[in-house]
């Protein structure tokens, strides 16, 4: 979930002509000369894109933005939730269990969605206004000497002989000095309300109704396992369905109208921000000649038939990893009538010519999909069942 590393892959890929679109209004999406025309077939509604900045805090901005297409699901208006919020408490959590683990655990910018989840259990929730976690509101989120600071403070603790309750203290002021200090009360057109009350009376956001969801072979499905990802520090238990019964699940969501958080990879030459698309091609890109390299985006592929022994060796291997949370608002087909994924980046309106959006053919989804978040009533009934969840 390194926003520069995953920018400067992008950034080597071949960028392709391609029509400007606000996907909450259009109906027909091109990508390429000859590439892809889209059509939407269903999309829930959702708030404006963000830009995570100078930081990894993708897992903050994907479940965020996925709150608030929440609240509007559940009728609470269009709300502007603050991501720094989260991450101004996750980070505290996660330098303790570093600590207490004498630095044998993982300690980056990178978490998931259920590390929002708990900071709302713990702490609640804030509007943008009223923590905005940063110097001022219009300058770029920017965590590149933060970071550094909090983790070189953590692994010079670690190497001492003892250890005292100080250093939560300090590492406190670090990050009131670089995010400001979180309210404990704050008013909104005149009403009072600590985090935890408008998290209950205005975002109406229940944390207990979400559960997260996997597909690898290497553990029983219909069961739950700690998810072996470096992100996972809170070794968090994730639900394991079949690869078809996965996929089934985000389809029978935004066909109901939920909306999901995804966590996958996106460091394939396949996934292009700026293209708009992720495919995975049916030849190789080693395979490819340089012309075809040239055309990638700008022309229609076919696609490679993904098995579950193929998506679990890659994960096995190292080539799938958990690189990024993005939320995933829909689906569209193109005019061969294949399914794509209509995804909500952050990495701001601007970084492609599709408003910030880009669209994940399910090919994709099967192969690079680490885990999704959902409500627990977007998820087939014979399949909750199955899984022991009521």
């Amino acid at each position: 979930m390194n926003y520069y590393k995953i920018k400067s892959l992008l950034a080597s890929f071949v960028l392709a002509g391609a029509a400007a679109l606000n996907p909450a209004e259009a109906q027909d999406i091109k990508i390429g000369n000859d590439g892809y025309n889209l059509t939407v077939k269903k999309q829930v509604k959702t708030t404006s894109v963000k830009d995570q900045g100078k930081t990894g805090t993708c897992w903050s901005f994907s479940t965020t933005s996925f709150i608030e297409s929440e609240a509007l699901r559940l009728g609470k208006g269009e709300l502007d939730l603050s991501e720094m919020f989260f991450v101004r408490y996750n980070y505290p959590e996660k330098a303790d269990k570093y600590v207490r683990y004498h630095g044998n655990s993982n300690f980056g910018e990178g978490s998931l969605s259920h590390d929002v989840l708990n900071v709302i259990r713990n702490y609640g929730i804030v509007p943008q206004k009223a923590y905005a976690g940063k110097e001022k509101a219009d300058i770029m989120h920017d965590h590149s000497e933060l970071f550094p600071v909090l983790e070189s403070m953590l692994k010079t603790l670690v190497k001492a002989k003892s250890v005292t309750p100080k250093w939560k203290d300090a590492f406190d002021a670090v990050l009131e000095t670089y995010l400001g200090k979180a309210p404990e009360k704050f008013s909104i057109q005149g009403e009072e309300f600590t985090p935890k009350t408008y998290a209950e009376k205005v975002v109406g956001f229940n944390p207990d109704d979400y559960v997260e969801l996997t597909s690898f072979s290497h553990h029983p499905y219909y069961s739950q396992f700690m998810l072996e990802v470096p992100d996972n520090w809170a070794q968090a238990s994730y639900y394991n369905l079949p690869l078809e019964e996965f996929e089934s699940v985000m389809d029978y969501a935004l066909d109901n109208g939920f909306s999901l958080v995804w966590d996958g990879d996106v460091s394939e030459r396949s996934f292009s921000h700026k293209n708009g698309i992720a495919i995975v091609p049916e030849k190789d890109w080693s395979d490819k000649t340089l012309e075809e390299k040239e055309g990638t985006f700008n022309r229609y592929e076919k696609e490679k038939e993904v098995s579950v022994d193929l998506r679990q060796s890659l994960f096995d291997n190292y080539s799938t990893s958990d690189d990024h949370l993005m939320h995933v608002i829909g689906t569209v087909t193109d005019q061969n009538g294949k399914k794509y994924y209509v995804t909500k980046n952050s990495w701001g309106e601007d970084s492609n010519n599709f408003g910030g959006y880009l669209y994940m053919s399910a090919s994709y989804i099967r192969l690079k999909s680490v885990s999704i978040m959902v409500h627990k009533d977007g998820i087939p009934k014979d399949v909750k069942k199955k899984l022991g969840i009521s």
